[in-house]
């Protein structure tokens, strides 16, 4: 998708980085970016009611959007899990071949601007061949990702997944795993071919690194990571699930927070995804290293990962962002009502993050702005020149949004409404959904549904 050539937003009214604002007129320049904010302006260019800086989906695994329904049946097992959940998902990737992942991942970007996601940092760990030979090009896939992306529009951080073992026994990875699987040295060559596809995108393409988790990678591999990432963006599973920290303590004498704070200097660079098995000590420890926490409420729901102890975190200053993981449903508002909700069900208390400044939703809001941009190296999380024209314009005619003002705005829509309220979406400066949907909505929706019916004859 092309980038934007300049152009200017009005709006009635716009959510600024000093807080909330009527008649604002944004210029952006030819690179997509934020020149000028006007204050009491007159009407001009591109109307909305209600203008918003766009949030990121700061963990994806894009393939995983095809699988959703396919999982919801009891396994043989006399209890279900994320670990037999795990299983089909191994089952469904022999599937998968590079066309596949690329009408996939377009589909699934579609449906994340849709929802009101600008950007997204792709999690991708889906590199070989069925069987785990390499492709001819080791980064077929992702590049097949950056295409998808190119074709959609959306802001793209790649994150080159580095997968090692199958435990922290270090045994081979296992038939359904083999497809991720790269030692130091091959993925460091994969990781520089996808860097050089990125350049095919627009300059607010992000290259990162994802070691997978501290079961799938050694110290080794980890150090190598992080030496990798430099100043860009890592990230990494952490403390999600019972059965992994147990393993983890097991192996190394320290459970998976205590374990990397200990020996890596954990800071604004990282992101650690899910976090939601954490001693209250390891909150604090977590807020205080200025990493970004990874959240995906509705994943972590249906896998049953536990609950992040988001009131702990965020009163000692911790940030954090909101991602859609395994894809099973791509809706922005619902991330952040889930994430307050199951706080309030744990705690039996209500309005959990609020401050006496700030309401349930703004304090949301703004944490899934500023956090997630920062997780994605991208330089957007707010309306402020220079930065980045991530925009999301609600629907000021909705029900739920008439005679509404300030953060009423964002706690109508998170809490009231649905993504059905998103009217217009730029990422950075590309228009890239007019009226609710994708300018290229009907082309991409036609090969997602090809796809999905050649894929069900191959399963």
């Amino acid at each position: 998708m092309a980038t934007v050539s300049g152009m200017t937003v009005f709006a009635e009214k716009a959510l600024l980085a000093d807080g909330w604002a009527e008649d604002v007129a944004v210029t952006v320049d030819a690179d997509g970016r934020i020149a000028r904010v006007e204050r009491n302006a007159l009407p001009a260019g591109e109307s909305v009611g209600i203008l918003l800086p766009a949030p990121v989906n700061l963990h994806s695994h894009a393939f995983q959007r095809a699988m959703a329904g396919m999982s919801e049946r009891r396994g043989g097992e006399a209890r279900d899990s994320f670990w037999t959940w795990r299983q089909i998902m191994f089952r469904f990737l022999d599937a998968l071949g590079p066309e596949d992942v690329e009408a996939i991942a377009a589909f699934v970007q579609m449906e994340m601007l849709e929802a009101g996601y600008a950007a997204v940092g792709e999690f991708h760990y889906l590199h070989h061949q069925p069987g785990g030979a390499p492709y001819d090009d080791p980064a077929e896939l992702a590049g097949r990702i950056v295409a998808a992306a190119g074709e959609t529009g959306i802001g793209l951080t790649l994150l080159p997944v580095l997968y090692q073992y199958g435990g922290c026994d270090r045994r081979p990875l296992a038939p359904g795993q083999i497809r991720f699987g790269n030692d130091v040295d091959s993925f460091a060559s994969l990781h520089d071919l996808a860097s050089r596809a990125l350049k095919a995108l627009p300059e607010d393409a992000v290259i990162g690194v994802a070691p997978h988790s501290l079961r799938a990678v050694d110290e080794d591999g980890l150090k190598n990571a992080v030496a990798l990432a430099g100043h860009r963006p890592l990230h990494m599973h952490l403390a999600e699930q019972v059965a992994e920290v147990e393993e983890v303590l097991a192996a190394r004498g320290q459970r998976p927070v205590e374990w990397l704070l200990a020996n890596h200097a954990v800071g604004e660079t990282w992101c650690l995804i899910h976090c939601t098995q954490m001693t209250a000590g390891e909150t604090l420890a977590l807020a205080g290293t200025g990493a970004v926490a990874g959240l995906c409420p509705i994943t972590e729901s249906s896998l049953g990962d536990g609950i992040f102890d988001g009131v702990r975190y965020l009163e000692n200053g911790g940030r954090f962002g909101v991602g859609s993981d395994s894809n099973i449903r791509i809706a922005l508002s619902e991330e952040l009502r889930t994430l307050e909700y199951s706080q309030r069900l744990r705690d039996r208390c209500r309005a959990s993050v609020a401050t006496p400044e700030r309401s349930t939703g703004r304090v949301l809001f703004d944490g899934a702005v500023s956090g997630g941009a920062r997780a994605l190296g991208r330089e957007s999380g707010g309306i402020c020149e220079g930065r980045f024209a991530d925009l999301l314009a609600l629907d000021s005619t909705a029900i739920d949004l008439e005679g509404r003002a300030g953060d009423e705005l964002l706690d109508a829509w998170i809490f009231a409404g649905d993504d059905r309220m998103v009217r217009d979406v730029w990422s950075a400066g590309r228009h890239v959904v007019r009226g609710g949907k994708h300018v290229k909505g009907d082309a991409i929706r036609a090969r997602y549904r090809a796809t999905m019916a050649s894929l069900r004859d191959r399963l």
